[in-house]
């Protein structure tokens, strides 16, 4: 009886520490519902995104495809239609097989080879930050060779130094070519300032490549502009470096106008038109009478 009488509260006592013990699963919305999103494209990724150079694109192993990606086409028509414009402005084109070239041959230029050359180094040289922010790019996949990359980087650059000599030898005199214009070209103030102007419009475009690479920035502490001020604040610098220049030059310009109306007045007024009348004629007599001797 004794026996049995001191069975009981051992067992007892043995149910509640092996309940208290036994350890339980904790459910939390985090263990229940959270799952790590894949930064992968999904499997049916775009084919035309895909030859775009943007995110979404599908998986490929044509080599000729994956180094058009890298070339990054959809950066291309801005400079193309920087081409486009240039010709409009200049007044000098005209629907001819030579002028055509000419303007295809700087497209080319322009788009494909000089734009693709910055977009593939631009890609090899922020591989560590794509391999955080986007793994599957063709670099950090190992989609392409290293050998690969850098002979298509040599590729581009000196087919576009290429083009742009043929042009500046085609459409050029000999005062124009390589440092020709930087020492015989007009260099006005103006041109100064619009181009200063335009750089820090550059600048503005060039931040908004940052935002997509924030957390690949932050882990390799590099301070870009989102990471030093935050998304919000870089967006409002972006924004404004972009419009305050834009509307700069618009002033600028407007003032230039200002004063080419104003020199015209000047220029057509009677007592100009005849200072400018007597100082020809006093030329020309003087050079008659040297001849005469």
């Amino acid at each position: 009886m004794a026996s049995v009488l001191n069975t009981v509260p051992s067992l007892r006592l043995s149910n509640i520490n092996t309940s208290r013990v036994r350890p339980r699963p904790i459910a939390t919305p985090l263990s229940v519902s959270f799952t790590m999103k894949s930064k992968a494209p999904a499997g049916n990724g775009s084919s035309f995104n895909q030859l775009l150079g943007i995110k979404g694109a599908a998986q490929e192993t044509n080599k000729w495809k994956i180094r058009l990606q890298l070339t990054k086409p959809v950066t291309w028509p801005p400079l193309i239609w920087g081409v486009v414009c240039g010709a409009a402005a200049s007044g000098n084109f005209h629907w001819t097989p030579e002028d055509v070239a000419k303007s295809i041959v700087c497209m080319m230029m322009s788009g494909p080879f000089l734009t693709g050359y910055t977009q593939t180094i631009n890609d090899w040289y922020d591989r560590e930050i794509d391999a955080i922010n986007e793994p599957y790019r063709p670099i950090p996949s190992g989609a392409i060779s290293e050998n690969e990359v850098i002979t298509q980087i040599w590729v581009l650059l000196l087919g576009g130094i290429g083009l742009a000599g043929l042009l500046d030898v085609w459409v050029s005199g000999l005062n124009n070519r390589w440092a020709g214009q930087a020492l015989f070209g007009t260099l006005t103030p103006d041109i100064v300032v619009l181009t200063l102007l335009y750089s820090i419009a550059g600048l503005g475009i060039a931040i908004v490549n940052d935002f997509k690479s924030v957390e690949g920035d932050r882990a390799l502490g590099l301070q870009s502009l989102p990471v030093a001020f935050g998304a919000e604040t870089a967006k409002w610098i972006c924004v404004g470096a972009i419009d305050i220049t834009q509307l700069s030059v618009a002033e600028e310009t407007n003032f230039i106008d200002y004063l080419g109306k104003g020199r015209e007045e000047e220029l057509s007024s009677p007592n100009q038109t005849q200072k400018y009348n007597e100082v020809y004629d006093r030329k020309r007599s003087s050079s008659f009478s040297i001849k005469q001797e």
